[in-house]
């Protein structure tokens, strides 16, 4: 029963091309989390703090080695179903604590503890926030549509899910 359950959740009817969703979102969300270890400062940590996410020693890393071993998964398009999920949450983080600020156009206090602050650029509100978001509507869309159809027919999950061949 749980093997069935597993098989439906890996399987994809998916067209073979999707493995070029698979590679766009590989090829972003695997080097940022490589930068976010090794730039903690800059990318990780130090980024963190200053948007205002709360316990940035330890989202900064984890977000990080999240964004890396999802990327590798749909990568691979091994678990891509759940490999999406971790990221299609961090970008909705992502939109939230670094682009609804931008639309306000000032800093966004979201409760007594957790404060998301704006950035310094030269224009703040909706058209402003459109530009600011376009790669993360393109990430949080791509592992959207993975999510719904799975790793495509150039993914480990079709190798996995796919009936061995009768016997003669």
């Amino acid at each position: 029963m749980k093997c069935k359950k597993l098989t439906s959740l890996l399987s994809t009817h998916a067209s073979r091309w999707t493995v070029f969703i698979r590679l766009a979102l590989a090829g972003v969300f695997i080097p940022e989390g490589i930068q976010k270890l090794i730039y903690p400062e800059i990318l990780g940590t130090g980024r963190f703090i200053k948007m205002g996410i709360p316990f940035p020693e330890f989202t900064g890393p984890f977000v990080g080695w999240v964004e890396i071993i999802c990327g590798l998964l749909i990568l691979l398009g091994l678990f891509t179903r759940f490999a999406t999920v971790p990221l299609i949450i961090t970008m909705l983080v992502a939109i939230t604590a670094t682009k609804i600020p931008v639309w306000m156009g000032h800093d966004w206090v979201v409760t007594e503890n957790i404060t998301f602050y704006v950035r310094e650029l030269k224009r703040y509100g909706f058209w402003s926030f459109m530009h600011e978001t376009r790669l993360d509507w393109s990430m949080l869309m791509g592992a959207c549509y993975l999510l719904a159809v799975g790793g495509g027919g150039w993914s480990l999950d079709k190798r996995l899910t796919q009936e061995p061949p009768a016997s003669r």
